[in-house]
Formats: C-alpha cells, structure tokens, sequence
C-alpha cells in the first residue's frame, strides 16, 4: 500500500490528492440556534434550542430551510419528538422526522428537490409526507414533476430562493433569533436585520 502511495505522488499527483481526500472524512459543521418562536397561526410561542450539523457538502441556504421548516412545524410537536436527522449523511432519511416511542414515524419531511421515487417511498413508510423546495431553479423543477407528484398524498410547498439567500448571509456559529410567523411569510429577526421569507403552497 505504501508503495502504490509513492508510486502515485510520483507519477499521478492530481490521482493520489483525490484518493487521499476521499481517505479523510470530513466532519459536519455544528450551529446552535436559540429560537424566540412566535407563531401567530397557532397560537404557538415555545423557545426552541436547535441544534443542527452541517454536512460538508451543504449550503448555509439549505440548511436555513431545514430551521425554517422545523419551526413551520414546531405546533404540532406536542410531544417533542421531532428531530433533525442525519440529511444528507443518510440516503435512507428525510431532513426531519417524527418518530413516535412505537418507532412509528408520523412525520417525514424533506428539503430541495427529491426525485419522485423517493417521495413515493416516503409516503408508504409515513402516516404524513412534507417536501419544501428552495433552489433557483425550483419552478423548472416543479413544472416537470407536478403531475407525478399529483397522485401522492404529500404537501408541496417552496420558499422564494432571493429571501433564503439573504437569510444565510446572517448565519453565525451560536446565533440568538426571534421569528414570527404570520400567514404565509416568516419574520425573522437576527442581531444584524430582519428578513422575511415567505412559502408558496404548491400542493
């Protein structure tokens, strides 16, 4: 082995740095978030301390989704069981579950844009199926999966790409935020601003 290594820095550098890059597994990126929830839909006003691992292949904008998200769906976490997964380190998980003590799992909720036979998927092993799309081109997307997505019994729903962009750009580390949400739109207050991002309820 060591001498395929020298063999390699020798003759194929651009080879060995790839090789030796997939050999070292690089570690999530952990933020803590204390969260002033005010979610006037609901009548719902909990302090939520969130805790979320960032994989190394994740922008801050899809994991600004993943909180967003989690606090659209704080009010029917009566039991405290909703939890962050572990995303995009697991293929076999959504962004955000809901397990009940059965194991049973209530909620799975995803980020971005799944293919159609993942959501199938998703909707036979949960009692309710969430997806929240984001990207750019998250429209093109939608118009190209819509009457797939149609015949499953899932929420669709998408946040405009502009506003989670601005939001991102106000991450920190450990970040103390209050967020409102009121109708269709979140207000979110950091130290710096407060911007508002609102969701499109596609289906």
């Amino acid at each position: 082995m060591l001498f395929e290594a020298l063999r390699l820095v020798y003759t194929s550098p651009e080879i060995f740095i790839q090789k030796l890059s997939q050999a070292v597994a690089l570690k999530p990126t952990i933020y803590k978030f204390n969260i002033a929830l005010a979610d006037l839909n609901n009548h719902h006003y909990p302090n939520l301390n969130l805790v979320l691992a960032q994989h190394p292949s994740e922008t801050l904008e899809r994991m600004m989704v993943r909180l967003l998200v989690f606090c659209l769906h704080s009010n029917e976490d009566t039991d405290q069981l909703m939890s962050f997964t572990r995303g995009l380190s697991s293929t076999e998980e959504p962004d955000i579950w809901h397990k009940g003590l059965d194991d049973q799992l209530n909620y799975w909720i995803d980020v971005g844009e799944p293919s159609f036979d993942r959501m199938k998927k998703a909707c036979r092993l949960a009692k309710r199926t969430f997806l929240y799309s984001f990207n750019s081109k998250s429209d093109v997307w939608w118009k190209q999966n819509q009457q797939q997505f149609s015949a499953l019994p899932i929420k669709v729903a998408s946040f405009d790409w502009q506003q989670i962009k601005t939001l991102a750009q106000q991450v920190e580390r450990t970040a103390t935020w209050s967020i409102t949400i009121s109708d269709d739109s979140l207000f979110v207050s950091t130290p710096k601003e407060q911007v508002e991002t609102k969701v499109l309820i596609l289906q």
